[in-house]
This record gives structure tokens, sequence and C-alpha cells, in this order.
């Protein structure tokens, strides 16, 4: 079912093969392994494009395909999964990311007053001088955060994707096994 629902939605292989965009990648990017719909191609995908998803704030789409590429992941998985982070998303992954690298790090929250939003036009300079100050003290919390998210993302996100298509196989031969005995 999940195979049937799956290869309904990715673009097929000829339409692939016709597309204008990504004929300059020529046969590499018609490796079976990359668009075929079985465990470890879609887990690692998964992995891959949770993994960017968090880490990385931009260009995250091409990196986390890049890295499908190579590793011979679902690469349409790996694109779609990269979403987890949008403009929806960005702020509260970003708040929690901050808030898991100050515990891990043992930094002070860093209290964003009135004072540091308040913007004077005939102290810009300083204003913007102020703000990249708390952003340098931001960075280090919030760069162990994202880490940790994306990492831990990626790893729930494999071993979800093959527990869940462990389970199915499993499932799916009880019911062949049960529909034999019952004949």
């Amino acid at each position: 079912m999940a195979r049937g629902l799956l290869s309904r939605i990715l673009p097929s292989q000829h339409a692939v093969r016709e597309n204008r965009m990504l004929r300059w990648l020529g046969p590499r990017i018609h490796h079976p392994r990359l668009w075929h719909v079985n465990r470890r191609g879609i887990a690692l995908g998964l992995a891959i494009g949770l993994f960017m998803g968090f880490i990385i704030p931009l260009a995250q789409i091409p990196i986390a395909a890049a890295i499908a590429f190579a590793l011979r992941a679902n690469l349409p998985v790996a694109v779609a999964s990269t979403l987890v982070s949008n403009p929806f998303t960005f702020a509260p992954i970003y708040f929690l990311a901050y808030r898991i690298g100050a515990a891990l790090t043992g930094q002070n929250d860093i209290p964003i007053t009135d004072e540091t939003l308040e913007v004077e036009f005939n102290t810009v300079a300083q204003w913007l001088a102020r703000w990249w100050s708390k952003l340098v003290e931001l960075g280090k919390p919030l760069v162990v955060g994202l880490t940790v998210m994306a990492t831990a993302a990626a790893f729930l996100g494999y071993w979800t994707v093959t527990l869940l298509w462990r389970v199915h196989v499993c499932y799916q031969l009880w019911q062949r096994r049960r529909r034999r005995l019952v004949r």
C-alpha cells in the first residue's frame, strides 16, 4: 500500500529522463536506487533531508539532493523532507534549538529587552553593532542546539521508517499465512 502510494506521487523515471533541467546530470541521475521505493532508500533519504532541513537554513534542498545523490538514497524523499523547516516552523525550531543549546552549553539565556529592540535613527550603526553582538552571543547555543536536533531527527526518522517498514512487511506475511490456512 505505501509503495503504491509513493509510486503514484513520485515522478516516473521517464519523466525525469525527459526533463530539460536534469539532462546535464546524464545517466547518473537515472540510477535505480535514487528513485526506487525500498526501505533503505526511503529511510536514508528521510534522514538526509531531516538533517539538512534542521542544520542548514539556506540552500538545504540542493545540498540534501547532492548528498542523497552521492549516497544513492531516495532523492525525492530527501528533497521533500528538508521542508521540515519552512517559514512556519523556522521560528519555533530556532527558538527550541537555542533553548536546547543553552541548556547543554550552560550559557545563561540572553534576555532581549525593549532597549535592544529600540531603533534610534541617529544611531543606526550603534543599534546594528548591538544586534550583531547579541547574535554572536546566540551563536554557540544555537549551533549546538541545531546540531542536536538535526542528529536526533535524522536518527529517529531513519529508525522509524525502518521499524514501520518491518512491521508492515511482517503484517503482510502474517495475513498471507492466515489466508493460506483458511483455504
